[in-house]
């Protein structure tokens, strides 16, 4: 699988492995998905991102299981626009710990984060 984005009304191809969460979305929404193309697929997942960023800001416990779902689907989609596995690149980026120490968990010094 390539990682070059496909055109903006590629072929609808299936990325995810079989059983996955994205090959369920792929299953639901990836003609739809393609057709619409990354450009535009990319404002919806910006658009959820900042609902889920706006619920953890306002303590909304109840919207954000919904808003890491509608996140976590529309990253799925992005992914497989673009041809990727999205499960196999998570795994292979972080297989052997932190990708910076090697260690897990990670052993990184980082500063402090503003409170």
């Amino acid at each position: 699988m390539s990682g070059t984005p496909r055109s903006p009304r590629a072929e609808a191809r299936p990325s995810g492995a079989a059983g996955s969460f994205q090959a369920l979305i792929e299953q639901i929404y990836l003609e739809r998905d393609s057709a619409r193309g990354v450009p535009g697929t990319l404002l919806w997942f910006v658009e959820e991102v900042g609902e889920l960023v706006r619920a953890i800001r306002r303590g909304e416990r109840a919207n954000l299981e919904e808003e890491f779902g509608d996140v976590y689907a529309w990253l799925a989609t992005l992914a497989s626009l673009h041809g990727l596995d999205l499960e196999a690149v998570g795994r292979r980026k972080y297989a052997a710990g932190c990708p910076r120490c090697r260690a897990t968990p990670c052993g990184c010094p980082h500063p402090p984060q503003p409170a």
